[in-house]
């Protein structure tokens, strides 16, 4: 992946930051976007140390203008203007997971969960568009809950279905790869530290970005079967 240039939101911790790894890896120019500054800078620095090419911008992605400085940050520092690769991974969960019933969920807590998983993957796609270079692809982390409800992830399981809609819709509307992966249950904090490690799924997302066929991406979810049966 010399000369491409990866962005990833939330980057600088559980599923974000393996991909981030694994891109860089490959070779490519990682720039992540997270809330917190002092981590963005340090998860560039951890990068470069590695000999990666990185940058890195304060980024919360209910901020449209936040979204708008990172892609236009990462567009100008790879080898070759444009981005080839989109990684929609921030996310939040307020509360224990499993145990935040949609009929005693707060407004406050869907108002989150819905401004940062739902609008804040369509922020993230939108203001990609323009810089994406011929064959990019845009990759959002999805789950099961958000096609099949299961009790007490209440507004969180809205959020992620909303995000789905938005990559089907960008899919139905754009000439460009847009799609979701399901890696299982990954142990981060928005799943109290259950699942498979995050470095573990990262592959996915590189195989998504680079071998998985784009016309079965496009507006799709893939996961883990697909990739170990293309990969084994």
């Amino acid at each position: 992946m010399d000369e491409q240039t990866v962005v990833v939101t939330g980057g600088t911790r559980g599923i974000g930051r393996a991909v981030a790894d694994a891109f860089a890896d490959e070779g490519a120019t990682v720039v992540v976007g997270a809330r917190d500054g002092d981590a963005v800078e340090e998860t560039v620095a951890e990068l470069e140390d590695a000999g990666a090419t990185a940058a890195g911008v304060r980024t919360d992605v209910r901020d449209e203008f936040d979204v708008e400085r990172l892609v236009e940050t990462a567009s100008r520092t790879g080898d070759e203007r444009g981005i080839d690769v989109v990684v929609a991974a921030a996310g939040v969960y307020h509360g224990d997971p499993g145990h935040t019933p949609t009929d005693r969920e707060s407004y406050a807590a869907f108002d989150d969960h819905w401004r940062t998983n739902g609008r804040g993957v369509f922020a993230t796609i939108k203001e990609a568009m323009p810089h994406l270079n011929e064959g990019a692809r845009v990759l959002v982390p999805t789950g099961a809950i958000a096609g099949d409800a299961e009790a007490g992830y209440g507004s969180y399981a809205i959020s992620k279905a909303t995000a789905e809609a938005a990559v089907r819709g960008f899919a139905a509307d754009t000439d460009r790869v847009v799609g979701c992966l399901d890696p299982g249950q990954v142990a981060t904090e928005l799943t109290g530290g259950r699942g498979r490690e995050p470095a573990e799924v990262a592959p996915l997302f590189v195989w998504a970005a680079t071998d998985a066929p784009g016309e079965e991406l496009d507006g799709a979810v893939l996961g883990l079967r697909e990739w170990k049966q293309a990969t084994r």
